[in-house]
């Protein structure tokens, strides 16, 4: 599965980096999908 290009592997990998393999904070997640899609949130 990919998600807008990434895979599964790529994503495993930075999360090893931050040294926290067993769950993602959402607004880690959420903030790094934003960024990723280039979608800029209203302010």
């Amino acid at each position: 599965m990919s998600i807008i290009g990434m895979s599964e592997q790529w994503v495993a990998a930075r999360v090893k980096q931050k040294r926290d393999s067993k769950c993602i904070p959402w607004k880690s997640l959420r903030d790094f999908i934003l960024v990723n899609t280039g979608y800029k949130e209203k302010s």
